[in-house]
């Protein structure tokens, strides 16, 4: 799931504003066979939105920052692909703000990078993105990631199956997180 989220428009809608970007990097953690994975040691009141429905967000604190995810698998089966970052397309001015940054390469090109740029914490755990409002994912209108441009690598910052090639990213892109070391 996580290349097909490449070129995918992710909109966050509070009252401050909208704001979107197009994905241009994510990492899968699966369910099976995957250390690094947050529920790779069961259920837990912290994880428990990785074992709900599809569609739906899983959100974690790391560092007093939040990460976003987005729930894969069937209810039951705990695997999430992490969005780590976007292109900004509405609501810079918010995002600048939000992230007291300026530069357009440091508002959304690393997971607590955008979750800052979007307002996204703790409170959107087990969001259902399926609705349309406040957090969703739109189909590309058109912005779509052509195969041979989606680059593959190990996930950044991970101990655990560090080896495991699930990094995926819009290869020529400026605003991509971490390095364009391919694998494969």
């Amino acid at each position: 799931m996580a290349p097909e989220l490449l070129g995918k428009l992710l909109i966050r809608e509070t009252a401050e504003g909208l704001v979107s970007g197009w994905i241009i990097e994510a990492e899968a953690y699966l369910a099976a066979d995957d250390p690094a994975c947050h529920a790779a040691r069961g259920k837990t009141r912290k994880n428990a939105s990785m074992f709900g429905p599809p569609g739906h967000a899983y959100v974690y604190p790391i560092h007093a920052r939040y990460c976003f995810n987005v729930v894969t698998e069937p209810e039951g089966v705990p695997s999430a692909v992490l969005v780590r970052a976007v292109e900004p397309v509405a609501g810079v001015e918010l995002m600048q703000a939000r992230r007291r940054q300026a530069r357009l390469r440091e508002l959304a090109g690393g997971p607590a990078k955008l979750c800052e740029a979007f307002g996204i914490d703790r409170r959107l755990d087990g969001w259902d993105m399926t609705q349309g409002c406040q957090l969703w994912i739109a189909a590309d209108g058109g912005s779509a990631v052509i195969e041979a441009s989606i680059g593959r690598s190990p996930r950044i910052g991970v101990t655990s199956a560090e080896h495991l090639p699930l990094r995926f990213f819009v290869r020529s892109h400026a605003l991509v997180s971490g390095p364009r070391r391919l694998r494969g």
